[in-house]
């Protein structure tokens, strides 16, 4: 194992919006899990996600199936990338979309407010 392994741990599996979007209708079903704030929760976010925020993550962990695919959203992909570490290490299935809300709104994919 390398150096920055031992550090950090294991690199976090990423999707792209894209994929994520193609896991949603056509895949396994993920749950979204958001890790943003309520009130960018509230200004759109991917249908069905369940909002968290990553400060209540700890806390909340047993609200999350241990049996199921989880993507971390965030707005750019730095608190999802945090998130999807710490599940990681308490054993769930975990990807981190990478880019976040902003990747998925740039791809021009839908937003529920």
């Amino acid at each position: 194992m390398s150096f920055l392994s031992n550090l950090f741990g294991p690199p976090t599996p990423k999707l792209t919006a894209a994929e994520l979007s193609e896991k949603l209708k056509f895949g396994k079903h993920p749950l979204v899990l958001d890790v943003r704030q309520p009130d960018e929760f509230r200004q759109g976010h991917i249908a069905s996600a369940k909002l968290i925020p990553l400060n209540e993550l700890h806390r909340r962990m047993g609200e999350l199936p241990k049996g199921r695919e989880i993507v971390c959203v965030c707005a750019t992909g730095s608190r999802s990338g945090s998130a999807a570490k710490i599940l990681i290490k308490e054993g769930y299935t975990v990807f981190d979309m990478q880019g976040g809300m902003s990747a998925w709104r740039h791809a021009k994919l839908p937003v529920q407010k």
